[in-house]
């Protein structure tokens, strides 16, 4: 079982990676390259590394989430039409939404039929989540901190970079407004009896 599901997911990603580049939508694109993820976290699943898998998904998947955001901004994409445009999606969503069950169901099934299920990563480490932070926060815990602080810089560059003034937007001022005193607020008007203002 452990076999035929490696190559039902082999052959899942290798589809989806060429649909990433392939597809004309940049939406069916990142929704593909989603598919491209969630389905290698399968294939560590099948080999025991269940941390890498949940890390693929939790970081990768995030990141196209982030992605989005910096196309977004950078392109300047109408929001309403964006949103009106949703509904012709929703079909092709959750085509992959059933794969991504689907593949669960499998990669559950196989890796309780499989003879590896007690995967051994190190002699020292009974699970792969207390092998690899062992390794990541003694012997590269350096890097892993400079990995962090680049991908930190590379946020903030990329919201300076595609920041922008709009110069007939009214905007709040704290300092004029605490600083303002009483005759800048009031105005004392001599009003001629029978006129009015």
């Amino acid at each position: 079982m452990e076999v035929i599901a490696f190559y039902i997911f082999a052959a899942i990603v290798t589809v989806s990676a060429l649909a990433v580049i392939m597809a004309k939508n940049p939406v069916h694109s990142v929704l593909w390259l989603i598919l491209a993820f969630f389905t290698s976290a399968g294939l560590l699943v099948l080999i025991g590394a269940e941390f890498l898998a949940m890390l693929l998904v939790v970081v990768y998947v995030g990141a196209v989430a982030v992605l989005f955001l910096f196309v977004v901004m950078m392109l300047d994409v109408d929001f309403v039409e964006l949103k009106q445009g949703t509904l012709r999606y929703w079909p092709f969503a959750t085509l992959i939404g059933i794969t991504f069950i689907a593949q669960i169901a499998i990669a559950g099934f196989a890796r309780e039929s499989s003879a590896n299920a007690n995967f051994n990563p190190a002699p020292d480490a009974p699970t792969n989540t207390e092998a690899i932070g062992q390794v990541m926060y003694t012997d590269y815990f350096l890097l892993f901190q400079l990995a962090g602080l680049i991908l930190l810089v590379a946020m903030i560059g990329a919201i300076v970079l595609t920041l922008r003034h709009k110069p007939h937007v009214k905007r709040q001022n704290i300092a004029k407004q605490t600083s303002r005193r009483r005759k800048d607020a009031t105005e004392k008007v001599s009003v001629e009896p029978g006129k009015g203002l």
